[in-house]
């Protein structure tokens, strides 16, 4: 019988050299990748049957691959692997078409257990935020804030979530420093966030990075 077959999306390579050890004994290990975008083109090219992926990712982040995965229709199970503890995440997560959420602080004890869950139907969300998870989930997205951004806005916090500088963003995007800390001043303010935590929380929540 052949082994399921996992794809890992996560941009910090140590960790994700672990998680193949962790994994490797159990599953089939098709591919790690350390970005968004290139998740969704291995993903097509590799078909695996699970998905762990990080939240927080360059070029484009977990959610926003997720979208376009379950948008083109992937058959893989998701399971968001992820240092964020925070109900709202984990309920957006399973808006997104994930059928797990597990803390990277408990992945040696979950992940295995969890592969196999998710690969006979059920939704996993670890104990410390499930229950949170679960009331977050059922008030929908209805009550979320919105805010359009233009497509600088778009470019600067796709950057802010990589974790560049605003000197990093300004030099990056050709414009000045004012220039980038003035456009986050107004996400943030837009927002109705008062730290850089806050304002990629709520990007990564809502979306908003995505084209």
């Amino acid at each position: 019988m052949s082994r399921p077959r996992i794809l890992l999306a996560d941009d910090h390579t140590m960790f994700a050299q672990g998680l193949r050890s962790l994994l490797e004994d159990e599953f089939e290990l098709v591919g790690t990748v350390a970005d968004g975008q290139a998740l969704v083109e291995a993903a097509h090219e590799l078909d695996p049957d699970v998905i762990v992926v990080d939240i927080s990712m360059p070029v484009l982040n977990g959610f926003d691959a997720v979208r376009q995965l379950k948008k083109e229709g992937t058959q893989a199970k998701i399971i968001f692997l992820t240092m964020h503890a925070d109900a709202s995440l984990a309920a957006e997560a399973l808006r997104c078409g994930a059928s797990g959420y597990v803390l990277k602080q408990s992945a040696g004890e979950e992940l295995i257990s969890v592969i196999g869950k998710v690969l006979a139907g059920h939704e996993y969300v670890t104990p410390l935020v499930a229950t949170e998870s679960a009331k977050g989930q059922s008030k929908g997205s209805d009550q979320t804030q919105q805010l359009r951004l233009t497509p600088r806005q778009r470019e600067v916090l796709q950057l802010i979530i990589e974790g560049y500088t605003m000197r990093g963003i300004a030099s990056r995007l050709g414009i000045s420093t004012r220039t980038a800390e003035s456009h986050k001043y107004e996400m943030m303010q837009g927002l109705g966030v008062e730290s850089t935590a806050e304002l990629i929380q709520y990007a990564i929540k809502l979306g908003l990075t995505s084209t």
